[in-house]
């Protein structure tokens, strides 16, 4: 299949969804991990058309929701100081900390510039020497190697203003706490093509053997997380717990091994925050001693006062699939994509943003 058509198929489709009814003989609870994996079940009705016997159940993949408000709070009070440039990602623009966002800081005059990629943040580095250039490190495994590729050019070319605020985390460890928590009882695990494509798919095979739990990575098109469903209603029909995949046309068992050099070279693995599940040892890079120079939260020395949750947001437990977002009380009403509460509703890949375009009523 060379064509992106031939993934959104009504006939593939159609046969993959009759081996899925034929096959599922119980009642089961997958979670995709990945919010893009959200959005392409809800866009394309895949809940709908699934067996009622099948629960789909979203996880904490999206690196913007997960951050914890006291890594945003820092993140707005280094935007404040003076002679300072935040370089982010738009995502991160209107996620509401505890007394504000890094929108509210540009409207009251900080320098805050959306990019693209790290690249960006060079150039504005390059072409602004007198201002100190933050690029606020978001992501996972995805986005971190081009982050750490961005600061061995740094030192390369000798950049002395520019820096990083480093809020990546790493999937497993998450997963880990999550699997450890019981909270959700889960049946297989549809796994983060975009993470997979870093890590391969070697990352999963613990939670096959540790928990018992199949997993089966996939690919955003609708037709990836049908035949990721089949895989799965498979394995568990077939009492295996196995970590397979479905997205073979990005993801290997060994992953990017190049990326994963890069990164290893530039971060090291720390304690992390995250919305929802609180520290999570492990789970987090920081800029290694080596690269301390680069490290904003090193460097820069801000008291960015003590982090507070908005009051009835639900974000954290819809993060860790114990609620649904039409469960939250202020879900369309007190908080929509124009004026949102919680990060779960601002990010493009966040559950409430998904449930608010895709699911409607029609869903709760």
């Amino acid at each position: 299949m060379k064509y992106v058509t031939e993934f959104r198929s009504s006939d593939l489709a159609k046969g993959l969804l009759e081996r899925i009814h034929a096959t599922s003989r119980r009642r089961i609870r997958l979670m995709e991990f990945c919010g893009g994996h959200t959005v392409t079940v809800f866009r394309y009705g895949i809940r709908k058309v699934l067996p009622d016997s099948i629960e789909m159940v979203s996880g904490p993949g999206c690196p913007v929701c997960v951050t914890a408000n006291s890594d945003l709070d820092r993140a707005i009070a280094l935007a404040r100081l003076p002679r300072v440039t935040i370089a982010t990602f738009g995502d991160m623009f209107k996620v509401p900390g505890s007394r504000g966002s890094l929108q509210e800081a540009h409207a009251e005059g900080a320098d805050v510039r959306m990019v693209y990629s790290p690249l960006d943040a060079l150039r504005i580095s390059r072409e602004n020497r007198d201002r100190m250039v933050i690029f606020l490190g978001i992501g996972f495994e995805t986005t971190a190697p081009t982050v750490a590729a961005s600061v061995l050019q740094a030192e390369q070319e000798g950049l002395e203003n520019y820096f990083v605020l480093s809020m990546h985390k790493i999937c497993p460890p998450a997963l880990r706490a999550l699997a450890d928590s019981g909270e959700v009882r889960l049946n297989g695990l549809i796994c983060p093509g975009h993470v997979s494509a870093i890590t391969g798919s070697q990352a999963w095979v613990p939670f096959a053997k540790d928990y018992g739990l199949p997993c089966v990575v996939s690919g955003f098109e609708p037709l990836d997380v049908l035949q990721t469903v089949w895989m799965l209603v498979k394995q568990i029909e077939e009492g295996r717990s196995e970590a397979e995949i479905a997205y073979r046309r990005g993801v290997t068992f060994e992953g990017n091994t190049h990326a994963r050099r890069v990164m290893a070279e530039v971060f090291e693995t720390c304690e992390a925050d995250w919305r929802g599940f609180g520290k999570i040892p492990g789970s987090g890079l920081k800029l290694s001693a080596r690269f301390e120079r680069f490290d904003a939260q090193e460097v820069f020395d801000v008291d960015p006062g003590p982090a507070v949750e908005s009051v009835g947001c639900q974000c954290g437990a819809v993060l860790r699939g114990v609620v649904s977002p039409p469960e939250c009380p202020l879900f369309r009403k007190m908080c929509t994509p124009e004026d949102p509460v919680g990060p779960c509703m601002v990010s493009s890949e966040g559950s409430c943003s998904t449930w608010y375009q895709f699911g409607g009523d029609l869903e709760s």
